[in-house]
């Protein structure tokens, strides 16, 4: 069944530093916050003494803090705060308060984890530091992920956390935000542990997936050390992973290898479904409310949009307006008023079908390679004789489906609001993404 879909930009940032995560904060009473990472490479100064530095490039981040306004139809989000930090790797609110407050967690450069507490109100709200904990030896915190997925508040707060040493860290959070311990460490994968996830319907399982193209699931209430699973179906490094949070025994990741895997936990010789999406997939996003929608951070090719109640997960529409990698992504929990609704322009059929086919042959016979993101994020585009290929042009902000001019005929629209972000060009886009899906033939 086809999902009828289109999408418009609300508003463009400029973030200074290289942006690499986006999230809306989910809990309702604060859905309109939106905190944006940053991760800036600077070169050291010379050494005065002449031997050099042991330490190349000094690793600055930045945090922003945004609020989004549904009712205003011009620049709808305004910043009201920044803070210096180290480089943020990766950054993701708890799904439930902690002493009555909004809790951002932040992985960083400098190998720790921090908290952060959203304090004020909606329309005046700042975060402020909360308690951290130091992963230990020199390495980077490379993701996160809170037990709270699935919103219960009756179980203790956890945070798994990966490294660029290839260990996990389980974290216990006390129920104030007051402070942050680790209750185990082990390693799990020979190179980068680029993500490390739970399963939110048993928070004592956790998923991992490294450089070494590894898929790992633990037990943490066994030794820790001895993984229950190990798949190779990736071919290049697993870079994420996210449990569904409305459907048990379903979990989504993504590799350098530009292919997003579903599984069924209960089955795990091979996935469900496997999408190739042109482009290695750094963040994935199960939608809030709609558990059929998947959103892909997908590097050089953009962002897409997956409908996994559809055979083989297909892509049913892409945001391709950023000119740089794509790393952050996220939807809002935010609820649009109906003046929201986007009109679809008239637009013929045969037009969509040649703006496609041209992007699509555009990302034909490119070999990629993918830097070390905690090196230089660099990537590198490739012809079949060894040539630089640039990346395609990317004048549309979507892959439309057939049938958009069916939008108003089908039943109620659904518009949600998403905000994404790329690298070497430092921006975060706010866009508006409505989509239908057509009644059943009676």
């Amino acid at each position: 069944m086809a999902v009828h879909c289109r999408s418009q930009t609300l508003q463009v940032l400029d973030t200074e530093y290289s942006a690499d995560a986006a999230e809306w904060c989910p809990l309702d009473d604060w859905g309109t916050v939106l905190a944006c990472g940053t991760y800036q490479l600077k070169k050291a100064e010379n050494d005065l003494s002449g031997q050099g530095s042991d330490d190349p490039h000094l690793r600055l981040g930045r945090l922003y803090l945004y609020t989004y306004d549904p009712h205003q139809l011009f620049s709808p989000v305004s910043e009201v705060q920044r803070i210096e930090t180290a480089a943020i790797l990766d950054m993701k609110w708890c799904h439930i308060p902690l002493s009555d407050r909004p809790i951002l967690g932040v992985a960083n450069a400098k190998g720790t984890v921090e908290l952060y507490s959203l304090q004020g109100s909606r329309d005046s709200s700042r975060v402020q530091p909360a308690c951290s904990v130091d992963l230990g030896d020199e390495c980077l915190a490379l993701s996160l992920d809170w037990s709270t997925g699935r919103r219960d508040s009756s179980f203790p707060v956890k945070i798994v956390c990966s490294d660029s040493r290839g260990r996990l860290s389980l974290l216990q959070v006390e129920g104030s935000a007051a402070s942050l311990d680790v209750l185990c460490q082990w390693g799990a994968h020979d190179f980068e542990a680029w993500i490390a996830a739970f399963n939110y319907w048993n928070c004592d399982l956790i998923y991992s997936g490294g450089d070494d193209c590894l898929l790992k699931g633990w037990d943490t209430r066994s030794a820790p050390d001895n993984p229950v699973f190990t798949s190779k179906r990736h071919s290049m490094g697993v870079c994420s992973a996210q449990s569904h949070p409305q459907r048990e025994h379903v979990l989504a990741t993504g590799s350098y290898d530009e292919h997003v895997l579903v599984w069924d936990l209960r089955q795990m010789k091979r996935p469900v479904s496997d999408t190739h999406v042109q482009g290695g997939v750094w963040r994935l996003k199960w939608h809030p409310t709609d558990s059929a929608l998947l959103l892909a951070a997908c590097m050089h090719s953009g962002f897409h949009i997956l409908d996994s109640a559809s055979d083989g997960c297909p892509i049913v529409s892409s945001y391709v307006l950023h000119n740089s990698l794509a790393y952050g992504a996220d939807w809002s929990r935010v609820l649009l008023p109906a003046s929201s609704v986007i009109h679809p322009e008239p637009a013929a059929k045969e037009e969509s079908d040649a703006t496609n086919q041209k992007l699509e042959q555009s990302m034909q016979n490119l070999k990629i390679f993918y830097e070390s993101p905690t090196a230089s994020f660099d990537v590198v585009l490739e012809d079949d004789n060894g040539g630089y290929v640039p990346e395609p042009s990317k004048k549309t902000d979507d892959r439309p489906v057939h049938g958009l001019r069916a939008l108003d005929k089908c039943g109620q629209v659904q518009t949600n609001v998403l905000a994404t972000c790329s690298f070497y060009d430092h921006v975060l886009h706010v866009w508006r993404w409505q989509y239908q899906r057509p009644k059943p033939a009676e």
